[in-house]
C-alpha cells in the first residue's frame, strides 16, 4: 500500500529502527566512530560496508534526515550539506572538470547566479538561456555539455522552466538533469517525474519551515547512467552504478570541502519537514490570495505567480504542480518607492529569507540582486522596483488585511 507523502514523512525515522524505541531519530554529536577491528574500519573507508568514519561526512541523525529526503523524492539516496549553496557548489566541484560546460537558466536565484559567474573562472564554461523553453537548452549544447540546471520556479520573478522538455532533451542527449526543486519542496512536485538526474534543495526553506536552521541536499532520482559519465573516478565506481554519482558527491563535495549538516540542524530540518504538506498547502492558499489582491491594486504595475491566469507560465504549471507555490513578487507603479511600501506593512516582516511560516518581504533589485548590477538584472527581467514575498501560514484575512492599510497610506 503506497501512503500519502505527508504520512511517510511522519513515520520515516521508526521504518529504520530508531533507539530505545522513540519517535524521532535522536541526535548524534559524536565526531568519531570507533570499530572493533581495524578491518571493519578499512571496510567502511573503501566503501564496502555501510557505517561512519568522521563526523564531516555525516551522522546517523543526518543520514535519517537524508534517508526522510529520499523517501520525499522517491530517490535512490542522498546526501545533505550545511547549506543550499553547499549542496549546489559541491556537486558541481566533484562532478565537473576543467572545459565541461553547463547550460542553465538565466532565471536563478543571486547566489547561485553567483556561483555559475565563479565556475567560469575555475575553468567551466556556462551558458545562461531561457529555461521556460526547451530548444533554447537545445541551442546552446555543445559536446562539452556536462550538465543542465534549472529551478522549478525561479527566485523572484517565478517563472516555471520546461522541465519536461528539458528532460526529454536530457535523456536523450546523456546528460546530467539537475533541478532545484526548494520553492516547490516535494509536497508539489518530483522532479523525477520529468526525468531529473539529481534534485537538490535548499532544506532551510520550506522543508525546515521554521527559520530555525541551515542545510541542503542532492538526491539522485536513479534515472541518469553514471556508467557513461566521463567524469567518475574509478574509486568510485564499486557497487550498482546508480550509486557512483552520489558517491563521488559525498567524498569530493562533501568530504573535501567540508560543507557539513549539524547533527542538531538536520534533526530541526527532519521535525520541521512532518508538517511540510499541511504548511504548504496552507501557504500556497494564501499566496493566491494575496496575489488576486496585488493584481486588482492600481498602485501595481504587474503581479509574478504561477497560479495566476496572466502568467506565461500558468498552464505549466498546473499541469505539474499540485500548488502554485508560496513566493510571489510584484513590481510597484512608477514613481513609487518600494522600500516605502515595505516599511507601511506592520506583520509581513522585511526579511532575505523564504519558505518560512512567517511572511517575509524585501525590495529584490536592492537587496539580493544588488551585487550583479543594473545590466543583469534586466537580462533576469527583475525591475527595479521589484518587491519579493515568502507567503506564510499566517489567517488570510489578517495578510490581506496588512497589505490593504499599507497601500491606503499611498492613495
Amino acid at each position: 500500500m503506497q501512503r500519502d507523502i505527508s504520512t511517510r514523512i511522519l513515520h520515516a525515522d521508526r521504518l529504520g529502527g530508531i533507539e530505545h524505541g522513540a519517535t524521532h531519530k535522536p541526535l548524534h554529536v559524536a565526531t568519531g566512530y570507533g570499530y572493533e577491528k581495524a578491518a571493519d574500519l578499512v571496510a567502511v573507508f573503501q566503501g564496502e560496508r555501510s557505517g561512519y568514519v568522521y563526523g564531516r561526512q555525516g551522522n546517523p541523525t543526518t543520514a535519517a534526515l537524508e534517508a526522510k529526503i529520499s523517501l520525499m523524492e522517491e530517490a535512490v539516496g542522498t546526501v545533505s550539506f550545511a547549506t543550499g549553496m553547499a549542496a549546489i557548489c559541491a556537486t558541481m566541484i566533484a562532478l565537473l572538470r576543467r572545459g565541461d560546460h553547463v547550460v542553465a537558466s538565466k532565471f536563478l536565484f543571486g547566489n547561485t547566479a553567483s556561483w555559475f559567474n565563479t565556475l567560469g573562472q575555475l575553468g567551466c564554461s556556462v551558458t545562461l538561456v531561457d529555461a521556460t523553453d526547451a530548444a533554447e537548452v537545445e541551442k546552446a549544447l555543445t559536446p562539452q555539455t556536462r550538465m543542465v540546471f534549472v529551478e522549478t520556479i525561479a527566485n523572484p520573478r517565478t517563472q516555471v522552466a520546461d522541465l519536461a522538455g528539458i528532460g526529454k532533451l536530457c535523456a536523450a542527449r546523456g546528460i546530467a538533469y539537475v533541478v532545484d526543486n526548494t520553492l516547490t519542496t516535494p509536497a508539489l512536485f518530483q522532479p523525477k517525474a520529468v526525468g531529473a538526474s539529481l534534485v537538490i534543495h535548499s532544506l532551510s526553506k520550506g522543508i525546515c519551515g521554521h527559520g530555525n536552521a541551515l542545510g541542503g541536499s542532492v538526491s539522485d532520482t536513479g534515472l541518469f547512467d553514471w556508467d557513461a559519465y566521463p567524469n567518475l573516478l574509478p574509486a568510485y565506481r564499486k557497487g550498482p552504478p546508480t550509486a557512483w554519482g552520489l558517491l563521488q558527491i559525498r567524498k569530493k563535495g562533501l568530504r573535501d570541502t567540508g560543507g557539513t549538516l549539524s547533527a542538531e540542524h538536520g534533526h530541526r530540518i527532519a521535525t520541521g519537514a512532518e508538517t511540510l504538506s499541511l504548511r504548504i498547502e496552507r501557504a500556497c492558499s494564501n499566496a493566491l490570495a494575496v496575489a488576486r489582491w496585488l493584481d486588482a491594486q492600481p498602485l501595481v504595475a504587474k503581479v509574478h505567480y504561477p497560479g495566476l491566469p496572466s502568467h506565461s507560465q500558468h498552464e505549466r504549471a498546473g499541469g505539474l504542480f499540485h500548488g502554485f507555490g508560496a513566493l510571489l513578487s510584484f513590481e510597484m507603479a512608477d514613481g513609487l518607492d518600494p522600500s516605502a511600501l515595505l516599511d507601511a506593512l506592520e506583520l509581513v516582516i522585511k526579511s532575505s529569507h523564504l519558505g518560512d511560516n512567517r511572511t517575509l518581504a524585501l525590495p529584490a533589485a536592492l537587496t539580493i540582486f544588488w551585487e550583479m548590477g543594473e545590466e543583469q538584472r534586466q537580462s533576469m527581467d527583475i525591475a527595479e522596483s521589484l518587491v519579493r514575498v515568502s507567503v506564510g501560514i499566517e489567517a488570510t484575512d489578517d495578510l490581506l488585511a496588512d497589505f490593504e492599510q499599507a497601500f491606503a497610506k499611498f492613495q
